[in-house]
């Protein structure tokens, strides 16, 4: 968060000075969202474990309702051809889909919990429809917006909330089929995914439009070299690099800071996905393995989709760096899915030290079964 608040400072100080007559506008509003985030994570660490798993899909039925709100007129804000943002007091709005990424985990974590039970209520087949219902409306609301980004985000992670569980390789490939006929027809029949899809693979075959924003990083990041230029000297920033606080806050980044300086940056994300996989592979029951699982992948994929935009490793999509764009909707949900990660991790940490177990215990809990060897 302390990095991340700098950046916003370095990335926004000229575009707020010059559009918005003071450069700290951003800088202030990301602080106060950034301690928002901090109560955000405090609430999700003290809520019991329990509450989440009877309750904790609501959330997800809540961004549902809250992304139909978007096209309600007066309510919602359109937005760069995209109705995303609902219009709060003090000027202030908020982005549905970003509550929609953590709540489908806690959503996909009890529907996963029910079939391994073999709760009765599975069958049902009203309760199966009504699920099936609950999980597909809201992908269906995101598509509408149009928020593709965070539409294939969602897919992404119930896939690997399904395969981490025991889907059998025959379901994964035709889980896998079936995502890739969908994808073609989302991307190659609309024709703006398209376009971006074309000046991914030759952003210089239209290097003044489509191809602006992915050469216009790449260049920051060759003008960073090995140590950087220093903090705040950067020139992409200067209304050369669109979304320089946002989306492409990472080029600035990587400008002012070097291989050096991306090379940090990437260590720590990578120790909180440790973290965060370490919470899976140690949790003590079905529930809160898999919505550890699902929200460690949720932040792992913004990483990895946000730098790979960045780096011009993947066509541009509108998803934001953890706690490195500015954005109060993003950074406040992602207090609450580390204060969630947090209640998991400290949760069965307790169960470890109040349950002492001896060797025997131990290997018997374990997934290694003992070699018999005849002589």
């Amino acid at each position: 968060m302390g990095i991340g608040l700098v950046q916003v400072y370095s990335a926004s100080f000229v575009y707020s000075t010059e559009v918005l007559g003071s450069g700290l506008f951003f800088f202030k509003r990301q602080l106060i969202n950034m301690l928002v985030s901090l109560v955000a994570l405090y609430l999700a660490f003290r809520i019991p474990l329990k509450w989440f798993e009877k309750w904790g899909w609501t959330l997800w039925l809540l961004a549902a309702g809250l992304l139909l709100l978007c096209f309600v007129p007066g309510v919602g804000i359109r937005a760069g051809g995209a109705t995303r943002w609902l219009r709060l007091p003090l000027s202030l709005r908020f982005e549905p889909s970003e509550l929609a990424k953590v709540s489908f985990c806690l959503f996909i974590a009890s529907i996963i919990s029910l079939i391994h039970r073999k709760s009765p209520y599975l069958q049902s087949k009203k309760f199966v429809v009504a699920v099936l219902v609950g999980l597909f409306a809201p992908l269906l609301i995101l598509l509408k917006q149009p928020d593709f980004g965070s539409f294939a985000l969602i897919f992404a992670v119930g896939g690997i909330a399904l395969f981490f569980h025991g889907l059998k390789w025959r379901w994964v490939f035709a889980f896998i089929a079936s995502a890739a006929v969908a994808f073609y027809f989302l991307i190659m029949q609309v024709p703006y995914r398209k376009a971006r899809l074309v000046s991914f693979l030759d952003p210089w075959s239209d290097p003044e439009q489509k191809g602006f924003q992915v050469i216009q990083s790449m260049l920051s990041f060759s003008s960073g070299e090995f140590f950087g230029v220093g903090l705040g000297q950067g020139q992409g920033k200067l209304f050369f690099l669109p979304e320089a606080h946002t989306d492409f806050t990472l080029a600035v980044f990587g400008e002012e800071n070097g291989f050096i300086g991306f090379l940090f940056l990437m260590i720590i994300y990578s120790l909180l996905i440790h973290r965060g996989l370490r919470a899976s592979f140690h949790a003590s029951s079905i529930y809160t393995r898999t919505l550890a699982i699902c929200l460690t992948s949720t932040f792992a994929l913004n990483v990895f989709v946000n730098m790979g935009v960045a780096l011009g490793l993947l066509p541009t999509k509108g998803l934001t760096l953890p706690f490195m764009s500015y954005g109060g909707s993003s950074v406040v949900m992602l207090g609450f899915l580390f204060g969630l990660l947090i209640n998991i991790e400290s949760h069965d940490g307790e169960k470890a030290h109040t349950h002492q177990r001896g060797p025997t215990e131990h290997i018997k809990s374990t997934l290694i079964k003992p070699t018999i060897v005849r002589i």
